[in-house]
């Protein structure tokens, strides 16, 4: 299996909870360093749709106190 190294946002600094990514066999893996074992695969199209809904705020409710 051809994998890249897992990344972390550099806004993590040290921390060790945080988000990584890496590709691997054309596709996107996701993982929360604290938990290395859950891993979520998706393509990267869909990886970038879903980056694109973050920064268009699509999913800003889901940060309220009220959900």
């Amino acid at each position: 299996m051809a994998s890249s190294s897992w990344q972390k946002s550099s806004y993590s600094a040290n921390a060790n909870e945080c988000v990584e990514v890496r590709t691997a066999d054309g596709l996107i893996e996701l993982r929360e360093s604290d938990e290395g074992g859950v891993i979520v695969r998706t393509t990267p199209t869909k990886f970038a749709k879903f980056l694109q809904g973050v920064k268009d705020g699509e999913f800003d409710h889901f940060a309220s106190p009220s959900n």
